[in-house]
């Protein structure tokens, strides 16, 4: 591979003994100061990965964690709408300030950007990767135990940039039980390992509905493959998320934060790592 090695490390997702990664992170602001960096990823769109990372930032503010979520997902954002935030971002002369949900939660998205949340964000590659940093080292953000990152689904430009630029403790794959997904994840774990990040921990989304008669849990979208993924690469924590229409509900009208509980006991597991 060395022969066709053109030295600019920061378009190329390979590990070589010529890499040093140090020397491809970013510091944050100044002024801010952040503990511990989880990205949440999936391999593909239309898992849940967004609702997964609020839920997850929801129960670590719950558990008395400062908490922050970066939306890195720029063409997509969604995390703001689901925390029911409306105000836009402000900043000073030292940095620009995230917003801030009910419970506390520090929130920077492209949507708190925005004057109108419909307006679509129609950039190449380069330049949301470009936004995704300056989320990282202009935001000042407060006194952060822990910051989940919303990342874009799939394997590209921005992923790898976090993945290269930022110091992140772990990934978290968010999947649903379809065989076709279940595939398409095992990108998105090989990327972490190729990357080498530790995979945290799985959540399958939509993963059963309960009978609301007799309780029976109802595999809608056939056989889950998560615990078989998981052995595969020897990770613990795995989370299985039903299909709920009072979760969709909470995330639709803003009250995201009252479902923190939901995947409580997945984060004390996750920490333990």
């Amino acid at each position: 591979m060395a022969e066709n090695c053109n030295h600019n490390c920061s378009s190329c997702g390979k590990s070589c003994s010529s890499r040093d990664k140090e020397s491809l992170l970013k510091k944050p602001h100044p002024m801010s100061q952040i503990k511990k960096t989880i990205a949440v990823v999936s391999g593909k769109g239309g898992v849940g990965k967004s609702m997964t990372c609020a839920l997850l930032a929801a129960a670590a503010q719950d558990k008395g964690l400062v908490t922050a979520v970066m939306d890195a997902d720029i063409t997509g954002p969604s995390i703001p709408k689901m925390f029911g935030l409306h105000e836009r971002a402000k900043g000073s002369e030292s940095g620009i300030l995230p917003v801030v949900t009910e419970s506390g939660i520090q929130v920077m998205s492209m949507n708190v950007l925005l004057e109108n949340d419909s307006e679509p964000v129609v950039w190449r590659g380069s330049l949301i990767s470009g936004t995704v940093m300056q989320f990282w080292t202009d935001v000042i953000w407060t006194g952060v135990d822990i910051m989940f990152i919303d990342m874009p689904p799939g394997t590209g430009d921005v992923p790898l940039t976090v993945f290269q630029s930022i110091p992140i403790d772990g990934v978290i794959i968010v999947t649903t039980p379809q065989d076709l997904v279940g595939m398409i994840v095992e990108k998105a774990v090989n990327m972490a390992e190729m990357m080498n990040i530790p995979i945290l921990g799985i959540v399958e989304n939509m993963s059963y509905i309960k009978c609301p008669d007799c309780g029976r849990k109802i595999n809608v979208f056939g056989k889950s493959s998560a615990d078989e993924v998981a052995k595969a690469h020897n990770i613990s924590a795995v989370a299985k998320l039903p299909i709920d229409p009072a979760l969709t509900e909470a995330a639709d009208y803003g009250r995201i934060e009252d479902k923190s509980a939901c995947l409580g006991e997945f984060l004390n597991e996750i920490l333990k790592n």
